[in-house]
């Protein structure tokens, strides 16, 4: 009793003269429970004193109290005594030291009491965490603490603010400290002066986050900060806009080169062997599973690889789906040359053997493909969002790109392929084997689709659907680019994924669809051999 009494005194002492408790004689003497204690003596005012106290000692063990204070699990004797927290059961309490953590034993819970807190009390809290995280040594916590200012913007917290600005070092956190300062002055009933540089400050951040704050301020601005205001929201959203159509360029590069890598493999099947091959989409399904299986094999036995398991399954979906495409031309494809309806109807048979043998092995729901920790989140260029699987979605498409054109040019299978394409029976009686360069070039392209389909994997949902999906586009971005030409290719993707991304916001995603396709045969009808004419077998027929 009479240390409880000796603590209520100091405490309110200290409050009625407006400091804190004597800090550093408590910690040199090892008392933080002191401090701990008061919070349970007293009323509300002498509580808060307790708060600030218990903050300013800097005890690595505040955080966590302030915590518990805050959740309701300090329990104190009503006769007086140490401050407890309290575990366990409603029917079964325990109880512990909350510095040591130490199960405190021999305590009467009928006489045990919690120490309440008020909305006041609550606020000092969060005022004193706020100070606690925007000092700690600990940079992402002062990032979030100041993120959380930013986002809060209380005027009551401006002055911690300012003894938290002069101690920061850190670019980043400080700039972010600084707009929040801002925000506060706005808010606050500080000189038109101030508000002023508060207003520049804002506006030279720029986004939306920027507008939404003046454009809320300007409903409470004096009226001589008002123009200030407008001229600023003004440039705000003429720079806005100009960033929206950057990054609807954005969205349609990268919708580009997922129909890039969907595509490239068709340019070859159907633009240089006049294969119309319906299971296309079934190669691209087929390399998202085998990703899917290759991911799961490593994850089981080799789980300090399972960030690098793209690495594995690039060419493992290649060389698989190669395989498959190189069994339906042998066995299938090599007795319809020069028939494309044939091919088409063939193809479109094989498609639904291969749909339903997967549905019959991995079954119908989707399957999850997680993406590696380096494709994971976005970052932003200036007003941009840049996800990072679709930027390396971007830069595999190119390599990809970059790789078959290399192939096609510089090696003795290009050089063959391409003599076959243009005179068959001059490259027959050559002593080229026409046969299986048809087998190969076959085999390419369905390995390109199953590489297509190990990208699709980390953006869309693995399931026997998959292909269904690009089949259609790929079909488009082939005939519109050019049949057989490459570059066409790659310029006919990136084209419609622009187009596409620019139509979607005022005619809706379907009937976007539907206005690009009218335009393909607006444009086939003025151009029927796509951008780039690339004379092949099909031209010939």
């Amino acid at each position: 009793m009479f240390r409880a009494i000796t603590i209520f005194l100091l405490t309110f002492c200290l409050m009625l003269s407006g400091l804190t408790f004597p800090v550093a004689s408590l910690r040199a003497e090892g008392d933080v429970h002191a401090l701990v204690d008061a919070l349970g003596v007293g009323g509300f005012p002498e509580r808060d004193a307790a708060i600030r106290a218990l903050a300013a000692s800097g005890d690595s063990h505040v955080s966590q109290i302030l915590q518990q204070l805050s959740g309701g699990q300090l329990y104190v004797n009503s006769e007086g005594g140490p401050v407890l927290v309290q575990g366990g059961t409603e029917d079964e309490p325990t109880y512990s030291d909350p510095i040591t953590g130490e199960a405190v034993a021999d305590v009467d819970p009928d006489m045990m009491s919690k120490v309440k807190i008020n909305n006041s009390l609550r606020t000092t809290i969060t005022t004193v965490m706020s100070q606690l995280t925007l000092l700690s040594p600990d940079r992402s916590a002062r990032l979030a603490a100041a993120e959380g200012m930013l986002r809060d913007a209380d005027p009551a917290n401006l002055e911690l603010l300012n003894s938290a600005l002069s101690a920061e070092k850190d670019g980043e956190i400080k700039s972010t400290m600084e707009a929040a300062r801002a925000v506060m002055v706005l808010k606050s009933d500080a000189g038109s002066e101030e508000k002023r540089a508060a207003i520049d400050m804002i506006a030279a951040r720029g986004g939306r986050d920027a507008l939404t704050i003046l454009t809320t301020a300007m409903a409470n601005a004096p009226d001589d900060l008002k123009p200030a205001i407008q001229t600023e929201i003004n440039s705000i959203n003429r720079d806005l806009a100009l960033w929206d159509v950057v990054q609807n360029v954005w969205y349609g590069l990268s919708l580009g080169s997922v129909l890039l890598l969907a595509a490239i493999g068709l340019a070859i099947t159907f633009g240089v062997m006049g294969v119309i091959n319906m299971a296309y989409g079934e190669m691209v399904m087929i390399g998202a599973y085998t990703t899917y299986v290759v991911q799961e094999t490593i994850a089981s036995a080799f789980p300090s690889l399972a960030d690098y398991s793209l690495a594995f399954a690039v060419p493992a979906a290649f060389v698989f789906t190669g395989f498959v495409g190189l069994v339906i031309e042998r066995a299938v494809i090599r007795y319809l040359y020069g028939r494309p309806l044939e091919t088409l109807l063939a193809t479109w048979g094989v498609s639904l053997i291969l749909q339903q043998a997967i549905r019959s092995y991995f079954g119908p729901t989707n399957r999850e493909v997680r993406n590696p920790s380096w494709m994971s989140g976005a970052f932003d260029f200036g007003g941009l969002v840049i996800t990072w699987n679709r930027l390396w979605i971007i830069v595999f498409s190119m390599v990809v790109f970059l790789t078959l054109l290399m192939l096609l040019k510089r090696s003795a299978f290009g050089l063959q392929m391409r003599a076959v394409t243009q005179n068959r029976r001059m490259a027959s009686s050559m002593g080229i084997r026409t046969g299986w360069v048809d087998a190969f070039t076959f085999a390419l392209g369905s390995g390109i689709a199953g590489m297509a389909g190990v990208a699709l994997s980390q953006i869309d949902n693995v399931s026997p659907n998959l292909g269904q999906n690009y089949i259609i586009d790929s079909f488009m971005v082939v005939v519109f680019g050019g049949v057989g030409n490459l570059w066409g290719t790659l310029v006919g993707a990136l084209s419609l994924g622009v187009v596409n991304k620019f139509l979607e916001p005022f005619a809706g995603a379907v009937l976007g669809k539907i206005l690009v396709l009218v335009l393909i045969i607006l444009f086939i009808q003025k151009r029927p051999r796509g951008l780039f004419a690339l004379k092949g077998r099909a031209v010939e027929a």
